[in-house]
């Protein structure tokens, strides 16, 4: 099945963060403040498609691996995350935000692509986390 999302464009976009996301990796507590930060925004934004909807999972790996309590992914996977996570807080959007339901347009296209690319590493996260901490 092809992609609607140009996947080089997307990964051109998302690697301006390569750097500042590599550095958070060696700083978990600036990490967290953007991940709350996230969380904040994700407060505003209307329910729109898959690719945010897995974006909750996506902040569970990034916490997990930054506490190590999940290793077993390569760091480059996280990076992209973490990449994909700076752009929904501080990417130049192609549609400003505050215009209603389009304004998300460019951050769920460009996150939705940051997914397709780590889509197994997130999958077998998530079957990790399922298998290892049950829900009560």
């Amino acid at each position: 099945m092809n992609s609607p999302i140009d996947l080089n464009k997307a990964k051109e976009i998302l690697g301006q963060f390569t750097a500042q996301a590599e550095q958070l990796l060696g700083d978990p507590a600036g990490l967290e403040a953007i991940l709350q930060k996230l969380e904040e925004k994700l407060k505003e934004v209307p329910t729109v498609g898959n690719a945010l909807s897995r974006l909750p999972l996506c902040i569970s790996l990034i916490r997990s691996y930054i506490t190590k309590e999940y290793t077993v992914i390569s760091p480059k996977v996280i990076v992209s995350l973490v990449c994909a996570v700076l752009y929904l807080l501080k990417g130049r959007d192609l549609i400003d935000d505050s215009v209603p339901v389009l304004g998300y347009a460019d951050d769920i296209a460009v996150f939705g692509a940051a997914l397709l690319l780590i889509e197994p590493e997130l999958n077998a996260y998530a079957q990790w986390r399922e298998e290892t901490k049950p829900v009560i």
